[in-house]
């Protein structure tokens, strides 16, 4: 072949993977692209047969689909952020796939109407893309130590399947709710590849991830109730009165409060924080001087404070039994019992403990903190807090309906 066929041959694919881009393969003509690369269209046809010949060296040729992977093995290097990693991939294929939209509606919309070798192609852009990928979460993979519980392969078929689903239906439809925006669907997939198909040695041991199972169903329990239970734990004395405020200002597991030691406390003018340690993973908490409206002390002078700088005993755990000895779960759990005897949720049940976490998140979110920082503090993923977004949401709105009644009134 010479090389002015060359020549010509790449100037008719150009031609028409520009013009399939910006007006769609249907609407595009053999005569504008053989226009468009200042040839006849007897040569296209020459050279390619028809349009979907064409199509096939565009898809085949082109190498849409290989630059992007390529590029990616090239820029792997060690990650300081596997999340943002993660997170510039997604992003960097939606946007090569956004300057497109023409080309990918038609490939997608027209594939039935596309000859076999036409779909082959398609497929086999596709799986060259994917190797590269898979190339790319491996070198992430190993970079930042993460367990895994597919091969690298499935998880870049996984991957690009969600991106390039999105893409579809964003360059299809209009109006849905499946997801607020772009940032929404690429912070909700990258969680979902992190703590999901993914996570790290840290990250398994928070409490989020150490077999806590997230409810789909929030039920925080209403203000009067919270006083209630506070106050009868008061009643009882100091240490039932900073085990519950504990649970209610900080947002605490029972299994995180038995794990508490004095040290883990901080606390000046400025703020009371709370240090969670578990092997490998460690964080800190505010302890809240306002719970649902009602002020429980100062930064300095609360339950907790009281209850710690009352102690004359050795033992470095924050919270021990009758005996001396570090308070148990169970333990725990029968002084919840006690505190909340005779009240009732607005469902009509008992209030259980875990209750008292879920009340906690509900409210920061109401407060105004993000899914981001609320994850921060909680050691949970934003997936993993969507439930507690959507309850915050729900009283929020139920909240705005009241007082618009109330100015009618």
């Amino acid at each position: 072949m010479s090389s002015q066929l060359i020549s010509t041959r790449q100037r008719l694919i150009q031609a028409a993977l520009e013009l399939f881009t910006a007006h769609g393969v249907s609407a595009t003509t053999t005569r504008q692209i053989a226009e468009k690369a200042e040839v006849n269209e007897v040569t296209l046809f020459r050279n390619f047969g028809n349009k979907h010949g064409l199509l096939l060296a565009v898809l085949e040729e082109s190498a849409a689909f290989k630059n992007l992977g390529e590029s990616l093995v090239r820029r792997a290097t060690p990650p300081g952020n596997v999340y943002q990693a993660l997170k510039d991939y997604a992003s960097d294929s939606l946007h090569a796939l956004e300057r497109v939209p023409e080309f990918v509606r038609s490939v997608v919309g027209e594939a039935d109407q596309f000859p076999a070798e036409n779909r082959r192609a398609l497929g086999r852009g596709v799986t060259e893309a994917n190797r590269y990928v898979a190339q790319y979460l491996a070198t992430i993979i190993d970079q930042g130590h993460l367990n895994t519980y597919l091969p690298a392969e499935k998880l870049a078929s996984l991957l690009n399947g969600m991106i390039l689903g999105y893409a579809v239906i964003e360059f299809t439809s209009e109006f849905h709710e499946l997801w607020e925006d772009r940032d929404d669907f690429l912070e909700n997939l990258v969680e979902l590849f992190l703590h999901g198909a993914m996570s790290s040695t840290a990250e398994s041991a928070s409490n989020c991830l150490q077999g806590s199972v997230t409810p789909t169903e929030i039920a925080d329990l209403p203000a009067n109730l919270v006083h209630a239970i506070l106050q009868q734990a008061k009643n009882l004395g100091l240490r039932d009165y900073a085990l519950a405020y504990v649970l209610f200002a900080a947002g605490l597991s029972a299994s995180e409060i038995i794990n508490l030691e004095r040290s883990h406390q901080i606390y000046d003018t400025q703020g009371h924080l709370l240090q969670i340690t578990i092997p490998g993973f460690v964080r800190q908490v505010p302890v809240n001087q306002w719970i649902l409206g009602k002020r429980y002390g100062s930064y300095t002078n609360n339950p907790l404070i009281k209850w710690v700088k009352s102690r004359k005993d050795n033992q470095t755990a924050m919270f021990v039994n009758e005996t001396g000895k570090p308070i148990s779960e169970s333990e725990l759990h029968t002084r919840w019992q006690i505190w909340s005897q005779g009240l009732l949720t607005p469902q009509g049940q008992p209030p259980v403990i875990a209750q008292a976490q879920q009340t906690w998140r509900v409210e920061m979110l109401m407060r105004g903190i993000s899914l981001e920082n609320l994850s921060i503090l909680t050691g949970c993923d934003r997936v993993q807090l969507q439930p507690y977004a959507r309850r915050a949401k729900e009283k929020a709105a139920l909240e705005q309906a009241t007082r618009l009644d109330n100015k009618l009134t």
